[in-house]
C-alpha cells in the first residue's frame, strides 16, 4: 500500500521516499523523493545496491524534476518488481548508515575481464613498472601528498576489482595512497626491483598504484646520488600512456605544494564504461568477422636453435640522427615509424615461416583506443589500450612501399573499431567461420603439414596457451587473449607545459619514466618509445619459452630499421629485404617442451675476411671495413659499389658474441692502409691498428662516421684518405 500524496518534509530533514510499484506486475514503478537528490546520489545508491544484490537488475531511470525538493525518480525494471530490491534503494536514498564509506559500482569493460582472466591463470602477468631518477631535494610529506592528491582526483586508482565469477569493478571514496620509502643504503636497487617483481599487485586492492622511492628525505638535500623512483601499476586497471598521465598529475601537485587542484576528474572510468555500452558492436562485428586472421595466417615465433632461459629481456637503441631519418623516409612513403616497423616485423615472421612464396602472417599491434568519440578520451586514466590481430599478406616480389601502404592501410581500418577486445574478435571470427563451411572451420585448427612448413606456431612453442575456442564475452578465460607475438608503440600524453623545467626552478630535476617490460599473453613483445635525445629504443622480451629468441627479433628489426632508410621502396622488393638479413635460412627448431631434441646441422662458417670489391692493380693495397654489430653486410656492399678508388675492399665481419676475430693477412691480399668503421666500430677498429703495429706493419689510417653519413659521401673520404695513406710522409 502506497500513499500518493505526501507533503514535502520540513526543512533540515532527512530525504523522504515514496515508492509507487505501480499496477501488478510492478514493473514500471515510481518513486517520489522529498528532498535533495542529484545524480551522483542516485547512481551511488545503485551502485551500492549492485554490491549487495549483485544478480539484481540494473534497472534504466528517469528523474522528473518538480522543484528543488520534490522529484519523481522513475525505475524501469524489465522484470517483476519483487527482482529489484526497492527498499534497499529507498534506505540508501534517505539514510545511508552512517561512519561507512561509500562505495560504487560498475561492469568492468571486456578487456578488463579478459586481462582478469590471464592474470589469475597466469600470475605476474600485466603488471608494469615505470622508473626514473630523481636529482635534488625529495620532501617526503609533499610527495606523500601529491601522490594523495592524485589518488583522491583520479577514480580509476581507487577501484578495484570485486570477487566472484563475473566481478565489479567497485570504485571507493576514501583510498589512501600506497607510497613506501626506503633510506639509501637500505636495499640495493636491482634487489628492491626484484623484492616488486616478486610481490606484484593485486588488481582486487585499492589503490591500483603503487609507488616506491629509494633515498631522498632528510638524506636527499642535492647530493650526488639521486632519489630513485618505482611505480607499479596493473594492465587491467592503467595502461602505460595513462600512466604516464599520472605522473604529469602528480608533477602538478608537488609543484602546487602537494594539492590538486578542483574535484575528481571527469570523464573517468564510468564514463568511458557507459560509451561502451552505448556503441552499436553490429559494425564492428561486421569488420572483424571479415578482418581477423584467417586460419592460413602463420604467427611464428624467432626462435632460437639451443634452449636457454624461460624468460629473456634486451634492448637497443637508435640515436636521433638515425631516427630522424627513418621518421623522414616513412613520412616521403605515406607511413609512420610504427608503420614501418610493423611492415618490417612482417617481413621477419614471413623469414621465420619458412615460406617460399606468398604467404600471410598475423601478430598483434598495441592500439591506443584513445581515437574514440568520448570527448576528453585522450586525457582519460583508464585500460585503454589493447592488443588488437593483424594478418597481411608477405609477397617476396612485391616491394617494399606495396607492403607499407597495406599495414597502413588495415591500421587506418581497424581504427574505427579499437575499442573491442581481442575476445570479442576471436568471438566474431570463430562465429564467421562456423557459419562459412565446416572446410572453413576444419582449417581454424593447423593441420600437421601446414605447421612444418610455416614453422612452430604459437600456441605450440608455448604449451601454456589454450588453443581453445573463443570464450564468451561474459566469462572469458586465458585464451581470450591472442598468442603469437605483439609490437607496442609507446606515446605518452602530448605536453602542453614544461613541468620538468618548473621543477628545475625548485632545485629537482627528473629523468624520463623509463618502463622496465610487463609480461604480457605473447611469446614475444617488441616495444618501441622515444629516449631523452629523440632516439629510438627498442626493447624484446620473450616469455614461457626457452627456445624464443628476443634477442635476435631485436638484432634483425634494428638491422633492418637501419638499412631502409637508404632504400627506395617503390624498387626495393621484400627479396631484397630477406637478403639483407642473411644469406642462409634459419633452421626451424621444435619448440614443444621434451626432453630430447633432433640435433641442428650448422650453417658453414664463413670467414671472419669478406672480399667485397678487388684491386685495379697489383699493389693497390686494402681498404678494410669493420663491421659495427647490428649494421647489415648490405651497407658495406653498398659502400664498396661505391668507392672508385684503386685499393680492394675487404669486410672484417663480427662474430656472434659481437666482436671481431683479427685474421692475418691473407698471402693475396694488400695489407690494409685503411680501417673503416660506422659509429660502434671505432674501438675495434683501433684496437685492430694497435695490433698491427704490434706485430711490426705499418698501423693503417682509421675512418669512423656515423651510420647516417651518405654512403657516396664516405666513399670518397676514404678515396681520399687511401691516396693519403699510400703515400705517407
Amino acid at each position: 500500500m502506497t500513499a500518493h500524496h505526501t507533503s514535502p518534509p520540513p526543512p533540515g530533514r532527512d530525504t523522504t521516499i515514496v515508492l509507487d510499484l505501480g499496477p501488478a506486475p510492478h514493473d514500471d514503478p515510481a518513486l517520489e523523493v522529498h528532498g535533495p537528490l542529484d545524480g551522483d546520489r542516485l547512481e551511488a545508491a545503485l551502485d551500492q545496491v549492485a554490491v549487495h544484490h549483485p544478480d539484481a537488475p540494473a534497472p534504466p531511470h528517469r528523474i522528473d524534476r518538480h522543484g528543488p525538493v520534490r522529484h519523481t525518480l522513475r525505475l524501469f525494471a524489465g522484470a517483476p518488481g519483487a527482482a529489484f530490491p526497492w527498499g534497499l534503494l529507498a534506505d540508501l536514498l534517505t539514510h545511508p548508515a552512517p561512519g561507512t564509506r561509500a562505495v560504487r559500482s560498475v561492469p568492468p569493460t571486456t578487456l578488463q575481464r579478459e586481462l582478469l582472466a590471464d592474470a589469475d591463470a597466469h600470475p605476474g602477468r600485466h603488471v608494469e613498472r615505470l622508473t626514473w631518477a630523481w636529482h635534488g631535494r625529495l620532501d617526503l610529506d609533499r610527495f606523500r601528498a601529491s601522490w594523495q592528491s592524485v589518488v583522491d582526483r583520479e577514480s580509476v586508482l581507487r577501484a578495484a576489482f570485486g570477487d566472484g565469477s563475473e566481478p565489479l569493478l567497485l570504485l571507493h571514496d576514501d583510498v589512501d595512497a600506497d607510497v613506501l620509502w626506503l633510506p639509501q643504503g637500505t636495499v640495493g636497487w636491482p634487489d628492491l626491483v626484484e623484492h616488486d617483481l616478486r610481490r606484484g599487485l593485486d588488481p582486487r586492492l585499492p589503490p591500483g598504484l603503487r609507488v616506491t622511492v629509494l633515498g631522498g628525505g632528510s638524506a636527499g638535500r642535492g647530493g650526488d646520488t639521486p632519489s630513485r623512483v618505482l611505480l607499479t601499476y596493473h594492465h587491467a586497471l592503467l595502461d602505460d600512456f595513462s600512466a604516464r598521465l599520472l605522473v604529469r598529475e602528480f608533477y602538478r601537485a608537488y609543484l602546487a605544494g602537494g594539492r590538486l587542484p578542483g574535484g575528481e576528474r571527469r570523464p573517468d572510468i564510468r564514463d568511458y564504461v557507459r560509451w561502451l555500452h552505448r556503441q552499436d558492436t553490429a559494425p564492428a562485428r561486421d569488420y572483424w568477422s571479415h578482418a581477423a586472421p584467417r586460419a592460413d595466417a602463420v604467427s611464428p615465433v624467432p626462435l632460437t636453435a639451443a634452449p636457454g632461459p624461460t624468460t629473456g629481456r634486451t634492448e637497443v637503441r637508435l640515436d636521433a640522427a638515425l631516427t630522424e631519418r627513418l621518421t623522414a623516409w616513412a613520412a616521403h612513403w605515406g607511413s609512420t615509424e610504427s608503420g614501418v616497423l610493423q611492415t618490417l616485423w612482417a617481413v621477419l615472421l614471413y623469414r621465420a615461416s619458412g615460406a617460399e612464396g606468398p604467404a600471410r602472417v598475423r601478430f598483434g599491434v598495441a592500439v591506443s583506443g584513445r581515437g574514440i568519440t568520448l570527448e576528453g578520451a585522450e586525457r582519460l586514466p583508464a585500460p585503454l589500450r589493447a592488443p588488437l590481430p593483424l594478418s597481411v599478406e608477405v609477397d617476396p616480389r612485391s616491394t617494399v612501399a606495396t607492403l607499407l601502404a597495406e599495414v597502413r592501410d588495415r591500421i587506418l581500418d581497424m581504427a574505427s573499431y579499437e575499442w573491442v577486445s581481442p575476445g570479442q574478435i576471436r568471438d566474431w571470427s570463430a562465429s564467421s567461420a562456423s557459419a562459412s563451411s565446416a572446410s572453413v572451420s576444419s582449417a581454424a585448427e593447423p593441420s600437421p603439414s601446414m605447421s612444418s612448413a610455416a614453422g612452430p606456431s604459437a600456441a605450440e612453442s608455448s604449451p601454456s596457451v589454450p588453443s581453445a575456442s573463443a570464450p564468451s564475452a561474459s566469462a572469458p578465460s586465458a585464451s581470450a587473449l591472442p598468442d603469437g607475438s605483439l609490437l607496442v608503440f609507446e606515446g605518452g600524453p602530448r605536453t602542453v607545459d614544461d613541468l620538468t623545467a618548473e621543477l628545475a626552478t625548485q632545485g629537482v630535476r627528473v629523468g624520463r619514466p623509463e618502463p622496465l617490460g610487463a609480461r604480457t599473453a605473447f611469446p614475444v613483445t617488441l616495444v618501441t618509445r622515444r629516449d631523452d635525445d629523440g632516439g629510438l629504443v627498442l626493447t624484446a622480451s620473450h616469455d614461457r619459452s626457452p627456445y624464443a629468441d628476443a634477442t635476435k627479433a631485436l638484432t634483425d628489426s634494428a638491422s633492418l630499421l637501419t638499412e631502409v632508410p637508404y632504400l627506395a621502396a617503390d624498387s626495393t622488393t621484400v627479396a631484397d629485404l630477406l637478403r639483407l638479413l642473411s644469406t642462409a635460412p634459419d633452421v626451424p627448431v621444435p619448440a614443444a617442451a621434451g626432453p630430447s631434441h633432433a640435433p641442428v646441422p650448422e650453417a658453414p662458417a664463413e670467414l671472419p675476411l669478406v672480399p667485397l670489391r678487388e684491386a685495379t692493380g697489383p699493389g693497390a693495397g686494402t681498404v678494410c671495413l669493420v663491421q659495427t654489430h647490428g649494421l647489415p653486410r648490405a651497407r658495406y656492399e653498398r659502400l664498396a659499389e661505391t668507392y672508385r678508388g684503386p685499393e680492394s675492399v675487404v669486410l672484417l665481419r663480427t662474430t656472434a658474441s659481437g666482436g671481431h676475430a683479427v685474421p692475418g693477412a691473407p698471402r693475396d691480399t694488400d695489407p690494409p692502409l685503411v680501417l673503416a668503421a660506422f659509429s660502434g666500430g671505432g674501438t675495434a677498429a683501433c684496437e685492430i691498428a694497435r695490433r698491427i703495429a704490434t706485430d711490426g706493419g705499418r698501423p693503417p689510417l682509421v675512418v669512423l662516421t656515423g651510420a647516417t653519413t651518405d654512403d657516396a659521401a664516405f666513399a670518397r673520404t676514404l678515396e681520399s684518405v687511401a691516396a693519403r695513406a699510400g703515400h705517407p710522409r
